[in-house]
C-alpha cells in the first residue's frame, strides 16, 4: 500500500503487482516523495516523479480512483474516465468518487507519497 497525503487527507492506494509499482515502492523506501500536481481536463491531477520508470502500458479506460503512470514519469490520479494507453499503478481504497473529487479540488495540489505500514 501507498499513502498519498493531500491537504491533510490520506488517500490509501493499493498498488498493483507490476514492475512500475515495484519501482515506485523502491523509490519510496528511500523516503517520502513530494509531487506538485496540476488539474487537467476536469478528470485528473498529474505531476512528475522526476525520474523515468518502467512502463506496462495497455489500452484502458480509467475510472475515479485509478492511480496511473503516464509517459513513464507522470503520476496521475483520476477522478473521471479517460481512455488511452496507460500503466496501472494502483487503486484508491478509502475514498468514494465524490470524496476523492473533494480532496483533490479544482486547484493545483501538492501530494506527499509514502509507503503505508499496512
Amino acid at each position: 500500500m501507498m499513502n498519498i497525503e493531500v491537504n491533510g487527507t490520506i488517500i490509501q492506494v493499493k498498488l498493483y503487482d507490476n514492475s512500475s509499482a515495484a519501482a515506485i515502492m523502491e523509490l519510496l523506501k528511500k523516503g517520502p516523495l513530494t509531487i506538485p500536481m496540476k488539474n487537467y481536463a476536469h478528470m485528473e491531477k498529474f505531476g512528475s516523479f522526476g525520474v523515468q520508470l518502467p512502463t506496462n502500458d495497455k489500452p484502458i479506460t480509467t475510472e475515479a480512483g485509478d492511480v496511473i503512470l503516464s509517459e513513464g514519469n507522470l503520476l496521475v490520479i483520476y477522478y473521471a474516465p479517460n481512455t488511452w494507453n496507460f500503466t496501472r499503478l494502483g487503486k484508491v481504497q478509502n475514498l468514494s468518487e465524490s470524496e476523492l473529487k473533494k480532496v483533490l479540488g479544482n486547484d493545483n495540489i501538492t501530494a506527499k507519497l509514502t509507503l503505508s505500514d499496512d
